[in-house]
């Protein structure tokens, strides 16, 4: 879906959520795969048994793919990331964990380029049991209308 929002329509405060997706082991295999991150806390599940989750955990960064991922569903032609900032993997996700994101808009303020300013949304994730699994701040470069 395509949805021009500028600068000023933009609502401290407001908030989204995603629908749910479940971490398979498959996931953890491609991520693994793709960056070459093959530490046994990913991989190896017996010595994993010997550790403090006594499973296998999802890569951090996979997780934080997924969830960037999953708030991507409408195209703003008049913004693009600016990057994210302050991301904290705050709890573990294993295999079949369910994820969920909320993102609220958590500022806005003026940019040095002329005629833009930059919004940053508050991104969570969250377990099957609302537990905050992610946190980071999503920098946009929005366009202003004037």
């Amino acid at each position: 879906m395509i949805q021009s929002q500028f600068l000023e329509d933009y609502v401290t405060g407001a908030s989204r959520e995603t629908m749910g997706r479940t971490i398979t082991e498959t996931d953890i295999v491609l991520h693994a795969g793709q960056t070459g991150d093959f530490y046994p806390h990913h991989m190896d599940a017996e010595w994993c048994k010997t550790q403090d989750f006594k499973q296998r955990i999802a890569h951090g960064t996979l997780i934080f793919s997924v969830a960037v991922g999953m708030t991507a569903g409408v195209i703003n032609p008049e913004a693009f990331s600016y990057g994210y900032d302050r991301l904290r993997f705050i709890k573990p996700v294993f295999i079949g964990d369910t994820i969920r994101v909320r993102v609220t808009i958590k500022e806005k303020r003026e940019h040095k380029k002329p005629g833009f300013g930059v919004v940053s949304e508050l991104v969570e994730a969250f377990n099957q049991h609302k537990e905050t699994v992610l946190a980071c701040e999503h920098l946009l470069l929005v366009r202003k209308k004037s």
